[in-house]
């Protein structure tokens, strides 16, 4: 269970990266503070986007609390990197967020998910 909370938790947390992203190209600028505070106030779609994100961090950290309860820290935390390759992939795939794809970024990204392998994959038993 804790495990799934773990994973839960980053899910949760990579969606919030996104969504807070499309938000924040599709708000406003900070120097119209008038038209951004409209946007805001008046719910509209990139403000719902941003309220969303915040709203998944803050699920995100409850599953984290709940997570942590259950599971050591040293399986649960290699998970979080998952939302590195989460993201990554997501924002390439998703048109709305426009990333280029790089080779250096790809090479990162599967280093990223070998070390999460290495740091998860369970140890052989020593036979005596």
């Amino acid at each position: 269970m804790g495990i799934m909370l773990a994973l839960c938790s980053v899910l949760l947390v990579s969606g919030a990266q996104l969504l807070m992203r499309w938000a924040m190209v599709n708000l406003p600028s900070t120097s119209d503070p008038v038209a951004l505070l409209t946007a805001l106030l008046g719910l509209s779609p990139a403000a719902l986007g941003l309220f969303g994100g915040l709203a998944a961090y803050a699920l995100s950290m409850l599953c984290w609390f709940l997570a942590l309860q259950r599971v050591a820290l040293s399986k649960a935390y290699p998970l979080l990197s998952l939302s590195y390759v989460l993201v990554w992939g997501a924002a390439l795939y998703l048109p709305a967020l426009n990333e280029p794809f790089q080779w250096g970024k790809l090479a990162g990204v599967m280093l990223i998910f070998c070390g999460l392998l290495l740091v998860c994959w369970p140890a052989a038993k020593v036979k005596r």
